[in-house]
C-alpha cells in the first residue's frame, strides 16, 4: 500500500485552463443571454437537519481556513554550445535566478494573533519563503515558528508588521479562528467535513464524509520519496482529501477541528488520513509559549511484538517492544540516550511503561507522550527470561 501526502508540488495548470476555456466557450455562444435572464432563486432552505449543520459548519469555519504557498529563489540554467578540438559540446551555465513556486497546501488559524497550524511536509523546505492567503483574498508573509519532530505538524505565524489598513495604520484586527476539539470521542460512522486548497487552485473546497477508521498506523511519503514518515493512531476518512488539502481541518458537525488532513492512499477510492486534533494541541501550545516543539525521548529502536513476531523470533511473550538495530544498521540503543543511561540493552523486550502494558493498540510511542522530558518512569522489561524493572529519566527531542 502506497500512502501519499496530499500536498501540491509545482504547477497544476492544465485542468484549470481547460475549465476556464470551457466556460468562456459557452459564454461567447449566446448562453450569457440565458444566464442574464434567469431569475434569482429564493434563498435555499436546507432539507434536513444534518444538511443544515454541514452548511453552518462550512459558513462559520471557512474564514479561518487558509492556503499556504511555498516559494524559493532558484538558479536559472541555460545550455550553451561550445566548440572544442574534439568537436562541439553542450554545457550548462547559470544565467541569473528566479522566484519559483514549490508547492501549495492548506492550513487553518488557531489564534487571533495569527498562529496557523498545517502539516510539516507543507513547510518542509527551511530555505523557502511561505505566504498565507486567507479566504477573503488577503495575502500575508509567514514564518515557520516550529516543526513537530514526531508528528506531521507545523506551526506558522502570520507576519502583519507590514500590513497597513486603509488609514495607513498597522493592522491589528483579530483573525477568525478554529477550535481544536476532542478527537478521543470520535466514533466510526460520524459525519465529518474537510475544507482545503484542493489541487492548489480551488481554495476552500468542501468535501463531506464519515470517519471510516480509527487508530490506523501508516507510512506516508511524497511523490518523490524525499519525505517519509510513519504516523501512528491516525484517523481514516472517506471524505475526499485532494492534492493541496494537506494541513487543512477535518471538522465535526459542531465546527470543531478533530483532525488535520495529511495523506491519501494512492490508487484507492476515498481512503484518506488525518492526524487527531489531540496530538496537535501539544504542538500549538508549545510553539506559542516557547517557539519550539519538544518531545520526551527514550532513544531506542524497536518492533512491537505480535503473535506473528513471537512465532518468527521464538519469543516467550506476544506483547511488548523488542529492541533491535535499525534496517540500515542504526544502533538499537542510541549512545548517551535515556535508555542507555538506564541500562536498557539490545534484545530486551519492554513489557510495561509507567505501569501500562505495551501492545499494538497501546504502543510505546503513544505511552511516552504521556510524560515530559526530565520525568522519571519505571520500565518493566524481559531479559533472558527474567523480568526486571528499571527507572528511566526521559531525555528530550526537538528535531
Amino acid at each position: 500500500m502506497i500512502v501519499f501526502i496530499a500536498v501540491v508540488s509545482g504547477f497544476l495548470s492544465g485542468a484549470v485552463s481547460s475549465a476556464v476555456l470551457f466556460g468562456k466557450y459557452y459564454l461567447n455562444t449566446g448562453f450569457q443571454d440565458v444566464f442574464s435572464q434567469t431569475e434569482i432563486a429564493e434563498e435555499y432552505t436546507p432539507q434536513t437537519s444534518q444538511e443544515e449543520k454541514i452548511i453552518n459548519v462550512v459558513e462559520s469555519s471557512s474564514p479561518a481556513v487558509v492556503s499556504v504557498v511555498a516559494t524559493k529563489v532558484v538558479p536559472i540554467y541555460e545550455q550553451q554550445l561550445e566548440f572544442t578540438p574534439f568537436g562541439p559540446s553542450v554545457k550548462q551555465r547559470q544565467n541569473g535566478t528566479e522566484k519559483q513556486e514549490l508547492g501549495q497546501g492548506s492550513g487553518f488559524i488557531v489564534s487571533e494573533d495569527g498562529l496557523v497550524l498545517t502539516n510539516k511536509h507543507v513547510v518542509a523546505d527551511e530555505d523557502a519563503d511561505y505566504t498565507i492567503f486567507t479566504n477573503n483574498g488577503k495575502k500575508y508573509s509567514a514564518q515557520v515558528l516550529a516543526r513537530d519532530p514526531v508528528q506531521d505538524l507545523a506551526v506558522l505565524r502570520i507576519d502583519r508588521s507590514n500590513k497597513l489598513d486603509k488609514d495607513g495604520n498597522l493592522e491589528t484586527d483579530k483573525f477568525p479562528v478554529l477550535k481544536l476539539g476532542d478527537s478521543k470521542s470520535l466514533e466510526i460512522g460520524q459525519t465529518v467535513v474537510i475544507i482545503g486548497n484542493a489541487l492548489g487552485e480551488f481554495r476552500n473546497t468542501v468535501s463531506v464524509g464519515v470517519i471510516s477508521g480509527l487508530g490506523r498506523r501508516i507510512t506516508a511519503s511524497d511523490s518523490s520519496g524525499s519525505f517519509v514518515e510513519t504516523l501512528e493512531n491516525v484517523i481514516q476518512t472517506d471524505a475526499a482529501i485532494n492534492q493541496g488539502n494537506s494541513g487543512g481541518p477535518l471538522l465535526n458537525l459542531k465546527g470543531e477541528v478533530v483532525g488535520i488532513s495529511t495523506a491519501v492512499v494512492s490508487g484507492a477510492q476515498s481512503i484518506g488520513f488525518a492526524i487527531p486534533s489531540d496530538k496537535a494541541k501539544r504542538a500549538v501550545e508549545q510553539a506559542a509559549e516557547t517557539g519550539k516543539i519538544i518531545y520526551p525521548f527514550l532513544g531506542i529502536r524497536y518492533m512491537l511484538v505480535t503473535e506473528s513476531l513471537k512465532d518468527q523470533k521464538g519469543l516467550s511473550v506476544d506483547y511488548g517492544a523488542l529492541i533491535g538495530a535499525g534496517s540500515q544498521g542504526e544502533r538499537a540503543v542510541e549512545a548517551g540516550s535515556a535508555a542507555e543511561k538506564a541500562g536498557i540493552k539490545e534484545g530486551d523486550i519492554l513489557l510495561e511503561f509507567g505501569g501500562k502494558k505495551i501492545t499494538v493498540d497501546n504502543s510505546l510511542s503513544e505511552l511516552i507522550l504521556d510524560y515530559e522530558p526530565g520525568e522519571t518512569v519505571d520500565v518493566k522489561l524481559l531479559r533472558g527470561g527474567e523480568e526486571k524493572v528499571l527507572s528511566v529519566t526521559l531525555g528530550s527531542r526537538e528535531k
